[in-house]
């Protein structure tokens, strides 16, 4: 590793393979997993119920629940991978990230202004601005539009590189102590817990930020 941010890079050869990790969870799956019950199978589908009941009260138009939910597990997924090793964490990347935030943004932004024009102008100006504010408020409410996508993919990639980063930093201090050993262990394993839980929170923070973006239309 010739620097910190070498566990970052993408590329490894000729002939690279890291980002298939993107797809491995579905690789590794067994066949039998999608056609047989089992409780891997419950818990997921208790979640997206969960997460159906709760986005159907925000998302305005009936299926677009199902989008939004497949984001959510595919980055969680991503996520969760991440943390095994030897496996290349494709969302601590941002042109992943930017992948789905940027296209998104984009498909609600154009039918939002070809459609529903005069309901994109009134957002630009929140009621009761008074008149001598309403030219800033447009100017600061185009700008908070334009950097969302920037907004939603560094949140998720910077999240994801903070606690890598952190996990590197350490695992590279080799210590000849039994008890510096010991500590460190338990230190490591409160911090796999903890990125196990940001993985998740923020595909759930990803998922729910892109839904209030796509209600506002």
């Amino acid at each position: 590793m010739t620097n910190l941010f070498s566990t970052f890079d993408p590329c490894t050869g000729m002939l690279s393979l890291n980002w298939l990790s993107s797809i491995l969870m579905f690789i590794l799956m067994p066949q039998k997993y999608w056609v047989m019950s089992n409780k891997n199978s419950l818990i997921i589908n208790l979640s997206i119920k969960t997460l159906h009941q709760e986005m159907k009260l925000i998302m305005p138009y009936n299926g677009s629940t199902l989008m939004m939910m497949s984001m959510f597990l595919m980055i969680m997924y991503n996520n969760i991978m991440g943390l095994l090793p030897y496996i290349f964490t494709s969302s601590s990347h941002l042109i992943f990230s930017l992948s789905l935030a940027l296209p998104l943004w984009l498909s609600f932004m154009i039918y939002g202004w070809l459609n529903k024009t005069n309901l994109m102008f009134t957002h630009l100006v929140p009621s009761g601005t008074p008149g001598v504010l309403m030219p800033f408020m447009v100017l600061i409410e185009t700008i908070s539009n334009l950097i969302r996508p920037g907004s939603l993919a560094v949140r998720l990639t910077a999240n994801m590189i903070a606690g890598h980063l952190l996990m590197s930093l350490l695992g590279t201090n080799t210590v000849s102590s039994m008890i510096l050993v010991s500590v460190s262990m338990v230190v490591f394993i409160v911090l796999m817990i903890f990125e196990f839980a940001v993985a998740i929170i923020q595909s759930y923070v990803f998922m729910t930020l892109t839904t209030l973006y796509s209600s506002e239309i």
